[in-house]
C-alpha cells in the first residue's frame, strides 16, 4: 500500500454550537429554534479532519485554552485520525462558534477566536516528509506568514484558504502556491462589491497578486481555477442539499489530500468537489464516515466530473 501523503494544517479549533431555526433573527428579535447540536469545528480542524478522511496523514498545529472544551477538541482530533503533537495549550478560553442552520441548508455563524490567536509558530515543527502546508484566516496572520516562509524555504507547498475574509499581506500571497476563496472572499481581497463580480476575472486578478494558482469556489455553480496560464471552469455535481454547513472545509481538506498525493490541481479540485457534494447531501450524523473510497465512488459516478477551458 502506498504511503499516505503528509501534510501540516495550521489553523483554528472551535467548539461549535449549531442551532436549527426557521430564519436568521433580525436585530432585537428572538426566534424559537427547532434543534441544537454540538460539534467539533474551526476551519483548521474541519479541514484537517476532511484531509485525514480523504487519506492523508495530517498533523494539526493549533492552540487551545485551559477550559473544559480543550479536552473535547483534542478528543475530536483523535477521533478524526488527526495527529496533535503540535497542539499548544494557553491560559483562557478555547475558540468557539455559534451557527444558525436554516431549512434550505443555508447558515450564518459567529466565531470567538479565543486561544486560536495565541498559536506560536516558532514552536511548530514540520513533520518528516511534509508535502503540504494548509492555512486559513482564523489564526493570526503573523503565524500564517512565519509558517509560509518556513514552508517555502523547506520546499513545502502552501494552500491558503483566505477565509474568513480579511486583508492578506502581499508577502503571504507571494508565498502561497494555491489560494482558495469563494466569490465573496474574492471580492473582499480585490476591494470590489460582491454583486456582479465575474469569477473568471477575479481569479486572474488574484493570481496577479502573487499566488501560483487561484481557485474561486462558486457553490452549486462549480469553481474556477487559474493555474500555469490556464483558466478552467469545473461544474459542481448536482445533489440534493441537506445542509451546506462545512462544505468549503470538506472541499479544501480533500483537495489538499489529493494534491499532496501528487495529482494535478484540476484533478485534485474535482476530488474536492466530490467530497463537498457528498458532504452537503449526506445526513449530518453520517458525514464523519465519508472517506477516500466513498469520495472516489461519488466522483466517478458524476457525469460532469471533468473541467473545461474557460
Amino acid at each position: 500500500m502506498p504511503a499516505k501523503p503528509v501534510l501540516l494544517c495550521a489553523g483554528s479549533l472551535h467548539h461549535d454550537v449549531i442551532v436549527e431555526a426557521p430564519a436568521l433573527p433580525r436585530v432585537d428579535q428572538t426566534l424559537t429554534g427547532t434543534a441544537v447540536r454540538y460539534a467539533f469545528g474551526g476551519k483548521g480542524g474541519n479541514q484537517a479532519a476532511a484531509a485525514a478522511r480523504a487519506g492523508a496523514e495530517v498533523h494539526m498545529a493549533a492552540a487551545v485554552g485551559s477550559d473544559d472544551h480543550a479536552m473535547k477538541l483534542r478528543s475530536a482530533l483523535d477521533a478524526a485520525g488527526v495527529l496533535r503533537s503540535a497542539v499548544q495549550t494557553h491560559p483562557g478560553a478555547s475558540g468557539m462558534s455559534v451557527a444558525i442552520s436554516l431549512p434550505d441548508g443555508a447558515y450564518g455563524a459567529v466565531i470567538v477566536s479565543g486561544a486560536n490567536l495565541l498559536l506560536r509558530p516558532e514552536a511548530v515543527r514540520f513533520p518528516h516528509d511534509c508535502a503540504l502546508l494548509l492555512l486559513q484566516n482564523e489564526i493570526a496572520e503573523t503565524a500564517n506568514l512565519e509558517l509560509a516562509r518556513r514552508a517555502r524555504a523547506a520546499g513545502v507547498r502552501t494552500i491558503l484558504n483566505a477565509a474568513p475574509a480579511r486583508n492578506v499581506v502581499p508577502e503571504l500571497l507571494a508565498l502561497t502556491d494555491v489560494l482558495v476563496v469563494n466569490r465573496g472572499e474574492a471580492a473582499d481581497l480585490l476591494g470590489r462589491p460582491e454583486a456582479g463580480i465575474d469569477a473568471t476575472r477575479a481569479a486572474e486578478d488574484l493570481a496577479a497578486l502573487g499566488p501560483h494558482a487561484v481557485i474561486v469556489t462558486l457553490g452549486a455553480e462549480g469553481l474556477v481555477i487559474t493555474h500555469q496560464g490556464r483558466l478552467t471552469l469545473q461544474p459542481a455535481p448536482r445533489v440534493k442539499v441537506v445542509s451546506s454547513h462545512g462544505a468549503g472545509d470538506a472541499f479544501i481538506g480533500a483537495l489538499a489530500a489529493e494534491w499532496a498525493r501528487g495529482e494535478g490541481l484540476e484533478a485534485a479540485a474535482a476530488f474536492g468537489q466530490a467530497a463537498a457534494s457528498l458532504h452537503v447531501s449526506s445526513p449530518i450524523d453520517q458525514r464523519p464516515m465519508i472517506d477516500e473510497a466513498a469520495i472516489r465512488v461519488h466522483r466517478w459516478a458524476d457525469p460532469s466530473r471533468s473541467g473545461r477551458p474557460a
